[in-house]
């Protein structure tokens, strides 16, 4: 065994072993087991490096695989490394365009503004004025970003994951995790993991997003320049602001902040239920606050799809979420591909209610959505239902959502926020047309029972 894999052995040994400790040897709540190694599960990735950070990020957005204990646990893991060396990088962008960085920019810092596993971010201007595919021209000096996947980096995170399809062949053989194909999940990482190293995927992606929200003076997305991106390399326009994790009381005095705690809930609230496209992977690291107080959305890796069928379904769980209506909830998951068994029905509902009733029914509190949705997960995991994968994927998004609206402005409350958009749309559904000549009949027959009485 190579030194690396005896260190990977050790590490989650150790971490197993602590894991036990902290769910009592299994005599802790099912519940609690769940969140002891999915905390210790955290700390592995932590100490495993890069490749186990992308697994544990990757995983963080998949509930419908892996439990909510799990999923909100690894959503905490910070993807920072130490930068790789200039000269390295500098070499990376000749061996891109066949000329130096200071040849195609000016001004090219050497020191990165963010270095992470798979690429480093560096600073600089634009040499000549650029007209972008979308958004407005860019005049020459314009400050940009330089996004540079890391050399080697792509190498040193599959060698990693060979050595963890290694280890995963042996854990079905002691019964853990027997309802979680890890071979498929690694497979999917690796096709993640191609996707993410080709940076002209995040630039399309970027774009896409712009033009979804290009009538929206509040949101702000940075301009792809399309003459300096290759596949390893991103330029795109730098941004000021205060990330949402360094945002304090003192930055938040010069915006409106809850105007723009509400207005980026409610453009979550569109791309879901009207454009049918979502920025799925937000945290409070990749996004903004604008000293113009503009939200600005970076990171564009994960993309969730609402079809036109699921839309007013989602309304209506929403809108159950909302008004605390357990038994709406339950009635249009189904319709969103949750198979519930009719034998368990009636104890699902039951739980979901008190479940609304502790985390969003609280007289004179704010209500705990991430709560509830750990507690509805957590309920499907106790009962076994699974979770299908775009329906755990909303769940998680609204949640994140609601983290990022509340680094924002603390006090806001994101059912209220989401109260009249879901009304709305569920109003505007039953006033359609089409609706209403279907259901006509039976508005008629109902009519003439009543005048027939």
């Amino acid at each position: 065994m190579s030194a690396r894999g005896r260190h990977i052995a050790t590490v989650a040994g150790k971490r197993f072993l602590f894991g036990l400790w902290y769910a009592r040897f299994g005599l802790a709540s099912a519940s609690a087991r769940r969140a002891a190694f999915a905390r210790q599960t955290r700390f592995a990735c932590e100490e495993l490096g890069p490749a186990f950070i992308k697994l544990g990020q990757l995983a963080s957005v998949r509930p419908d695989i892996f439990s909510a204990e799990a999923v909100f646990e690894l959503e905490r893991l910070q993807d920072s490394v130490p930068p790789v060396p200039i000269e390295r990088i500098r070499r990376a962008i000749h061996g891109e365009f066949g000329q130096d960085a200071d040849a195609l920019f000016d001004e090219f810092e050497d020191v990165p503004v963010a270095s992470a596993s798979i690429a480093q971010v560096h600073r600089a201007r634009l040499k000549a004025a650029y007209r972008p595919v979308f958004g407005a021209p860019m005049a020459a000096g314009t400050a940009i970003a330089i996004k540079v996947v890391r050399p080697g980096a792509t190498d040193d995170i599959r060698s990693d994951i060979e050595l963890a399809h290694r280890w995963l062949r042996w854990i079905p053989r002691f019964g853990l995790l027997a309802r979680i194909d890890l071979e498929a999940f690694l497979g999917e990482f690796e096709v993640t993991l191609r996707s993410e190293t080709d940076l002209r995927n995040e630039g399309r992606v970027a774009e896409r997003f712009a033009f979804d929200v290009r009538d929206d003076e509040l949101v702000l997305v940075p301009r792809v320049v399309w003459t300096r991106t290759t596949r390893r390399v991103l330029t795109m326009e730098f941004v000021e602001g205060w990330r949402l994790t360094e945002l304090t009381d003192a930055e938040r005095d010069g915006v409106d902040a809850r105007a723009l705690a509400i207005h980026g809930a409610d453009v979550f609230m569109r791309q879901v239920l009207v454009l049918g496209r979502y920025h799925a992977d937000l945290h409070p690291a990749n996004l903004f606050v604008t000293p113009d107080s503009r939200i600005c959305y970076l990171d564009f890796g994960i993309v969730g799809i609402t079809l036109p069928a699921q839309r007013i379904a989602i309304a209506q769980v929403l809108a159950a979420t909302v008004y605390g209506d357990a038994d709406r909830a339950v009635r249009y998951s189904r319709e969103l591909g949750l198979e519930i068994p009719t034998s368990q029905e009636a104890a699902v509902r039951d739980r979901v209610a008190a479940l609304m009733n502790r985390t969003l029914r609280r007289p004179g509190q704010r209500a705990d959505v991430r709560g509830f949705a750990i507690g509805f997960l957590s309920m499907l995991a106790d009962f076994k239902i699974a979770v299908p994968v775009g329906y755990g994927l909303l769940i998680k998004a609204l949640v994140t959502v609601e983290g990022v609206a509340q680094a924002i402005y603390p006090d806001i409350d994101i059912t209220q926020t989401a109260r009249p958009f879901a009304t709305r749309l569920i109003a505007q559904e039953m006033l359609r047309p089409g609706r209403i000549n279907a259901k006509a009949p039976e508005m008629l027959r109902a009519a003439m029972r009543v005048l027939s009485e």
